[in-house]
């Protein structure tokens, strides 16, 4: 299978750091010592691929934004890894001008313009530094990677095309534009990145049609450009594709609304909803109840944690997407493992410190002596392990605390419901008028998800008696108007969103505690298993994979950068089914329907499907741009 592009990328990220040639492979040679300079673009990208250590492990001894105060370092080399706007441009002459550094290696996120460069050079002559300017790369490494086959394009000011902006009222033409060509420049840096050129599908008349036409005008010229074209020769590390190319998938957000709001069950989609955790790291308050600090540690200063959330933590790459209550079942499990180990540690301990000297003692410390070097060689193993328990305890500590004040698992189990149009067994005036259950928010998704998936309407005096309960609640109703704008604007009454049959099997509660020992408690929880059912994304993508015919995609254009003329037809080439695909939601996505897709792939063999889109958001962050949607 060919590499993912979270190795790509940070092969890319490596490569760049190392002066642009590939690293060398024998590390006794000391590495150069260098300055990383990057912009808040450069940081998100950098973040979630590499640490800290992996960075002075390659020579890089400060890394700095580029817009703070900086001293000027005369006799070191500094590498710029920055997006070329404006203000970047200005500050990058301004530090030649001021000659911070011995030499610079110009590295652009996205490609430079010509005039861009030529005040670069116009300022270089200026300042006389012609001769500093060692290197100057298009990188195209516009998006960010979170997982193996997980994408984001921007974090940082994702406001920018988030699903607020694309869908507002008052939007001109012109913004409209500029929101496609910031998306499309990085989906067109992710396929540089990847190397491949995609066949491009999207559903007509909305924002993800647009992306594709210019994402296929895009990568064309590209092609056609010969001499400087990114997809062929040297620039494809050859024999890594298979034969065929993979399959791109635009979705519009609004071919489903329900799921960024969706209460979930799962581990990573949990941590997403109700902790702060952005680019794979979760930032923790602690409150006064925190364990205290373990003795020789040294005292706290403050009560913010963060902790990384890593491919390179096993638990947290078995456990991200299982439901919550098996995750609790297995810190505990893990736990338990730890301490017996931890034990026969202490009990050689023990025996190593003997009093007296008789013979016994010198016979049993030469047997010892083999066991206490093999206790030895494993205890930073064993610290390692204690580290990723104390974290994965923690973090699920939280998540629980969440669960079980604001009743999550009631409010999953209903929605699920909802979804799925199965049998209510309460009504939903229930949940929302009962002041334990949830906060305000937590009513409005639920309200929302259920007008979202209503076969009809509720009638108006229905949606009055709702709309009190709502408000006694303290929720903000502006969400709901957009909604309503949504839902009469899509026609969705026609044809609601298909959920599958999902559903969810309740196990009986929690009510044997795990065991006495147990950190989590997790009485009055209850133990839901989820059944595998796909949401729309996903089968959307299905359709499109395996070339299923279905009036929900069958009108689905159909782009080939790679055909001289771009023939309008949809009418697809190929008619096998696809090895690869890659499905972008245009608008917002979330981990919901990132774990959906990476449950899918798991039941077909051989397949690949990662999952990207323009911002992550959770229901919190979702429903904030719902509510400005609904004020105008």
């Amino acid at each position: 299978m060919a590499a993912s592009v979270r190795e790509k990328q940070t092969v890319a990220l490596k490569r760049m750091l190392n002066f642009n040639a590939p690293p060398l492979k024998n590390s006794a040679a000391e590495p150069v010592w260098k300055v990383l300079i990057y912009d808040r673009f450069g940081q998100d990208i950098i973040s979630p691929l590499l640490t800290v250590k992996e960075l002075r492990d390659m020579g890089i001894t400060l890394h700095l934004l580029l817009h703070s105060d900086r001293d000027p370092i005369p006799d070191v080399p500094a590498i710029f890894f920055v997006m070329p706007t404006e203000e970047n441009i200005d500050r990058i002459c301004q530090d030649l001008r001021n000659q911070l550094y011995e030499s610079y290696y110009m590295n652009f996120i996205s490609a430079i313009s010509r005039s861009k460069l030529e005040d670069i050079a116009s300022a270089a002559l200026a300042a006389n530094a012609v001769t500093q300017v060692t290197k100057v790369y298009d990188q195209y490494l516009n998006f960010i990677t979170l997982e193996d086959d997980m994408f984001t394009l921007c974090h940082q000011n994702k406001e920018l095309i988030s699903y607020h902006a694309i869908n507002r009222a008052d939007l001109q033409d012109t913004d409209m534009e500029a929101i496609m060509d910031t998306i499309v420049d990085s989906l067109f840096c992710f396929f540089v990145t990847l190397g491949a050129v995609p066949i491009i599908r999207c559903p007509r008349g909305n924002a993800a049609e647009m992306v594709a036409v210019k994402l296929d005008k895009k990568l064309r010229e590209n092609l056609r450009d010969a001499r400087n074209s990114l997809f062929t020769g040297d620039n494809m590390a050859t024999g890594q594709f298979s034969f065929q190319r993979p399959l791109f998938v635009l979705a519009d957000r609004n071919v489903d609304m329900a799921t960024p709001l969706h209460h979930t069950w799962t581990y990573q989609a949990l941590i997403h909803d109700v902790l702060d955790y952005q680019l794979n790291r979760v930032v923790m308050e602690e409150g006064a109840g925190g364990d205290p600090s373990p003795a020789g540690a040294r005292p706290k200063k403050k009560n913010r944690k963060t902790y990384d959330l890593t491919g390179a933590d096993r638990f947290w790459q078995k456990h991200k997407g299982s439901p919550f209550p098996e995750v609790a079942e297995s810190v505990q499990e893990e736990l338990d493992t730890y301490r017996t180990q931890e034990d026969e540690v202490k009990h050689l301990k023990s025996i190593m410190g003997l009093e007296g000297e008789d013979e016994g003692a010198i016979s049993m410390l030469s047997d010892n002596t083999a066991k206490l070097t093999s206790a030895v060689s494993s205890l930073p193993e064993l610290l390692e392990k204690k580290r990723l328990i104390d974290l994965h305890t923690n973090v699920a500590t939280a998540v629980l605390d969440h669960i079980k004040s604001r009743k999550l698992d009631v409010y999953f189990e209903y929605e699920e419901k909802l979804m799925s149009k199965s049998t209510l067994d309460k009504s939903l005036l229930d949940i929302i008028s009962d002041p334990d259950a949830g906060t305000p928010e937590d009513k409005m998704r639920l309200f929302l998800i259920y007008y979202i998936t209503a076969q009809q309407a509720p009638s108006e005096s229905d949606l009055e008696q709702y709309k009190t309960a709502l408000l006694d609640a303290g929720c903000d109703l502006s969400p709901l108007n957009y909604i309503k704008q949504w839902k009469a604007f899509t026609k969705m009454a026609a044809t609601p969103a298909n959920y599958g049959n999902s559903g969810v099997k309740p196990m009986g509660l929690f009510s044997r505690v795990m065991n006495s020992g147990s950190q989590l408690v997790m009485e009055g929880v209850k133990n839901l298993v989820l059944k595998q059912h796909n949401l729309p994304v996903t089968r959307i993508l299905d359709n499109l994979m395996e070339m299923k015919s279905n009036p929900e995609t069958d009108d689905y254009r159909y782009f080939d950068p790679k055909m001289l003329r771009g023939s309008e037809s949809s009418i697809p080439r190929n008619k096998n089914p696809f090895q690869e695909a890659i499905v972008f939601v245009v608008g917002g996505g979330n981990y919901i329907e990132y774990q959906n897709l990476v449950d899918y792939a798991k039941f077909k063999q051989g397949k690949k499907v990662v999952y990207g889109c323009s911002e992550l958001s959770n229901a919190g962050q979702f429903i904030k741009q719902l509510s400005q949607l609904g004020q105008k």
